[in-house]
């Protein structure tokens, strides 16, 4: 599995509090979702335990990625489980979880992604997604002023 995974840390200069809300806020996660650049448009969106997100990706150049989360668990101010899939009711891309720990008044984000395929993985990584998901997180931080 190990050869199927990327981890993602960052630590954010905020209480647990404030990015957990940045998280599970309909109204917030779309704002900051994503790398620099990129906006989300939004079909359906439900954060909860079995909830889901349906929604577009849009990259600088008008390019549209469609996404679709399934919320297998949803932990208040700890951890955050979904599978990630190539638009609505597509195929499965792979599975994600959030956690998220506090210390010292910072929370410390570590997301990691499982993918389907090793060679999903390696092809993710090729095109610098680990700067991309650090960037998604320097936008959560920026948006909730601790940037």
């Amino acid at each position: 599995m190990e050869d199927r995974t990327m981890t993602i840390e960052r630590v954010i200069n905020a209480p647990l509090a404030v990015v957990w809300g940045a998280w599970i806020d309909p109204v917030s996660l779309p704002q900051w979702w994503g790398p620099d650049g990129f906006s989300c448009r939004t079909s359906r969106i439900d954060l909860r335990t079995g909830g889901e997100w349906v929604f577009d990706m849009i990259a600088p150049d008008g390019t549209v990625f469609p996404n679709h989360h399934l919320y297998q668990l949803i932990q208040p101010q700890s951890r955050i489980e979904y599978t990630l899939l190539w638009g609505e009711n597509g195929p499965k891309h792979a599975d994600a979880s959030v956690d998220l720990a506090e210390t010292a008044g910072q929370t410390k984000v570590t997301m990691r992604m499982v993918f389907v395929t090793t060679e999903e993985c390696a092809k993710a990584k090729g095109f610098g997604a680990e700067a991309l998901g650090l960037q998604t997180l320097g936008k959560l931080a920026r948006i909730i002023g601790a940037d």
